[in-house]
């Protein structure tokens, strides 16, 4: 006989609410977006601000909405963002105003969905997502940026009606949820199109799926490469668009996320229903950041933690990589952990070049790959190690670096999660 779950109050805490959802969650039920609409429109959700945006694809999502973020509040705008997975605390997932909530207001947000749901089934993904939208709609917001969980169609963010979506990338990832195929996950990914709504695509080489599908949902593009651009300078760099007199922004500053994703973020700007001052711009650029996606902690040794996944990101990490180490001699040492469902030989292909020294470790979680199955695909490098553990991979990586040396956790934000509670709490 299964033990009866308890609910949770208003007095209970964060911890008590998150623990209760997540034993909640149905992996059973039916995969269609019924149940946590019927919730939305009971709540009244689904507009949950005067302007919605979307922002789905395979990788840059999350630093796509965080340069958007940072420039409509340097605007003066009123934004909310939701934003997964977290790394540390629950309470990264939601900000408004570029502040994370209290646990309080978490909680008296939960406490509604759950009022609300009448014992329907939800995922832990929709409850948490409902329990974002509700916080969203009591502070009325001018706009709110959603980044999409997973694919897209069925994703529980694509029960609002965005006034702008955004395809930042696409690549092969979730292959057992999305399909194994470019053009099968771009047709998934596409799920969050609208008939006469801009879509803003950040891709420059585009799955022919994706305008068969714009045409399908009736949606209108803009496309990298086609009607937007943007080109490097002199230690600056400038975006354009096509068909407008005024469609070019010179002497912008480089932002330390990936250049790609800030002019994804600028191309959604001019569909807005107001104006963005350039200043607003310029400086929402220089604060962008997101922990955890290139993320420098030290220079001597060159301490890098990114939460990449896939040979996509991989392959990205290994171009920042190489720029860099032109200047540098040392080794480069890298811990990695990585879910069994990802493509671990198309990831460490794109590295296998540049690293010297790997170290393998198994991760917190049960979907985790074990260090003897990455191993595996590294019978060809001399210097490969094994943990069971990704804080021992990390403690004896850092061990053995000199000063020169370059020393990077990847491979999932389970595997840079733990190492980032580390490196805060020695500080």
């Amino acid at each position: 006989m299964s033990k009866i779950l308890s609910v949770p109050t208003e007095q209970s805490s964060l911890t008590e609410w998150l623990y209760y959802i997540e034993r909640l969650s149905c992996v059973s039920i039916d995969l269609s977006l019924d149940r946590i609409r019927k919730i939305a429109i009971d709540l009244d959700l689904i507009h949950p601000a005067e302007y919605v945006i979307l922002v789905g694809g395979t990788n840059g999502k999350g630093t796509t909405c965080s340069v958007l973020e940072a420039i409509l509040l340097n605007n003066n705008n009123t934004v909310g963002l939701y934003t997964s997975p977290h790394l540390l605390s629950y309470n990264e997932r939601i900000r408004i105003c570029g502040k994370e909530l209290p646990d309080c207001a978490h909680i008296t947000a939960m406490s509604v969905i759950e009022d609300a749901r009448n014992k329907i089934a939800l995922t832990y993904f929709e409850f948490v997502t409902l329990s974002a939208l509700y916080m969203f709609k009591q502070e009325k917001l001018d706009l709110i940026i959603l980044e999409v969980g997973l694919g897209g169609r069925l994703d529980a963010t694509n029960i609002v009606d965005p006034d702008i979506s955004v395809i930042t990338n696409i690549a092969i990832d979730h292959t057992e949820f999305l399909g194994t195929s470019r053009d099968m996950i771009a047709k998934e990914k596409s799920g969050i199109f609208r008939f006469n709504k801009p879509v803003v695509i950040g891709d420059s080489c585009l799955p022919t799926t994706i305008s068969k599908m714009a045409k399908y949902y009736g949606a209108i593009l803009f496309t990298r490469g086609r009607d937007w651009g943007f080109h490097v300078y002199e230690n600056k760099w400038m975006w354009w668009r096509h068909s407008s007199r005024n469609g070019f922004l010179y002497d912008l500053p480089l932002p330390l996320i990936p250049l790609e994703n800030a002019a994804t973020a600028l191309s959604v700007l001019c569909w807005l229903p107001f104006l963005v001052v350039k200043t607003a711009i310029c400086h929402g650029l220089r604060a962008a950041n997101l922990p955890g996606r290139f993320q420098i902690i030290t220079n001597s040794p060159l301490v890098i933690l990114d939460v990449g996944h896939n040979p996509h990101a991989a392959n990205y990490l290994a171009k920042r990589l190489a720029a860099i180490l032109l200047e540098r001699t040392g080794s480069v040492r890298i811990v990695i952990g990585m879910l069994k469902t990802k493509d671990i030989h198309g990831t460490i292909c794109c590295l296998n070049h540049l690293i010297n020294v790997w170290y393998c470790s198994n991760l917190d979680t049960p979907f985790s790959a074990s260090s003897e199955e990455l191993s595996a695909f590294l019978v060809n490098s001399d210097n490969v190690h094994q943990f069971s553990n990704i804080l021992e991979a990390w403690n004896q990586a850092m061990s053995d670096a000199t000063f020169d040396d370059c020393v990077i956790a990847f491979g999932s934000f389970h595997a840079v999660s733990p190492i980032m509670r580390k490196i805060i709490s020695s500080c």
